[in-house]
């Protein structure tokens, strides 16, 4: 009978993992290397995770944030007795990246994601969200550094608050090869400009390693698979993954 009440107990130990990004926050809880469970919400509060963890047990936790800490992230560590992802917590990738202190969490955990998932390749991350950052890995986990431009809605945004006259215009799933009006041109520039810089760099990079594999996410990476589906590999959880592997590499 204790056995059996071992077994039980041990399925119900998860581990919560926490991303909050520049827009929005992901929470996942994982059964080892397995999502069961997650969630995306506005503003990340203690109530919102106790309430997505509800009576499930948690083993260990980690945070992840490109926003500085504030009470509400501070109680939901205290609570959960979580890690926080920062430079001096150690990863199963060699940083090789000089300003260590400014490379951004959600980068560093998507490498660490994309290795996990590809082991012994070459690997380019691609994050679209609200910027559009490239992260290279060789095949022997050392992280040499990337790229950072403006995503699709800072983008939109730029045109509009530089300008006396452009409005402020939202992405759209399609868009028009020639725009025929102000808001269609906008879309058209914005999001075919986009595609034109990813394969730009999915080209350089290839020249550059014959053995590479290239992974997209971020929350926008939806927007632009259909035209990058022959070459590029799409897994929005990237982030997620990698910060389960940081935490049990620290464990």
């Amino acid at each position: 009978m204790s056995l059996l009440f071992f077994i039980f107990e041990k399925i119900f130990d998860l581990k919560l993992i926490i991303d909050i990004g520049n827009t929005n926050t992901k929470i996942a809880l994982f059964d080892d290397k397995k999502i069961t469970a997650l969630e995306t919400i506005n503003h990340c509060t203690f109530k919102e995770v106790d309430k997505f963890v509800g009576n499930n047990k948690i083993e260990k936790s980690i945070i992840s944030s490109v926003k500085k800490h504030n009470d509400e992230i501070d109680k939901i560590a205290y609570f959960f007795n979580s890690i926080i992802l920062n430079t001096k917590l150690k990863v199963p990738i060699l940083n090789l990246y000089k300003s260590k202190k400014t490379l951004g969490n959600d980068r560093l955990a998507s490498i660490v994601g994309a290795s996990y998932l590809y082991s012994k390749k070459n690997i380019l991350v691609l994050d679209l969200g609200t910027c559009l950052t490239s992260d290279f890995i060789t095949s022997k986990k050392e992280y040499i550094g990337g790229r950072i431009s403006p995503g699709i809605d800072l983008r939109l945004k730029a045109l509009n608050t530089f300008t006396d006259n452009l409005p402020l215009i939202k992405k759209e799933k399609t868009y028009q090869f020639i725009g025929n009006t102000t808001k269609s041109s906008i879309i058209s520039g914005v999001q075919s400009g986009i595609i034109a810089e990813i394969k730009l760099i999915i080209d350089e990079f290839e020249n550059k390693y014959s053995d590479i594999i290239f992974i997209m996410t971020g929350g926008d990476c939806f927007f632009f698979e259909k035209e990058l589906k022959n070459t590029i590999f799409a897994e929005p959880n990237l982030v997620l993954i990698g910060l389960n592997e940081i935490l049990d590499y620290n464990e």
